[in-house]
């Protein structure tokens, strides 16, 4: 009887243990990673409007990638 109730007690703090983990380092993790890659899908689509932009009112003589490079040598988080 001992050993199980020793057991049920080491099972008890393991599972809140690894609760605490999840709760307190994984999911503010896991939010900040989204918040960031929504902040990348908005940067992404800025860049191609920006492209897309230059590439119908710019002589065919510039290329997709040299407007890409003006665009990021513009951004601020480029400097």
């Amino acid at each position: 009887m001992l050993v199980a109730r020793r057991f049920s007690i080491t099972n008890f703090l393991i599972a809140t243990s690894a609760l605490g983990f999840q709760v307190f380092v994984l999911y503010p993790w896991h939010t900040k990673l989204d918040d960031d890659f929504d902040e990348l899908k908005r940067e992404n689509l800025r860049l191609v409007h920006e492209i897309e932009k230059w590439r119908s009112s710019a002589p065919s003589s510039l290329s997709p990638s040299s407007v890409a490079n003006k665009a990021l040598k513009q951004h601020p988080a480029a400097n």
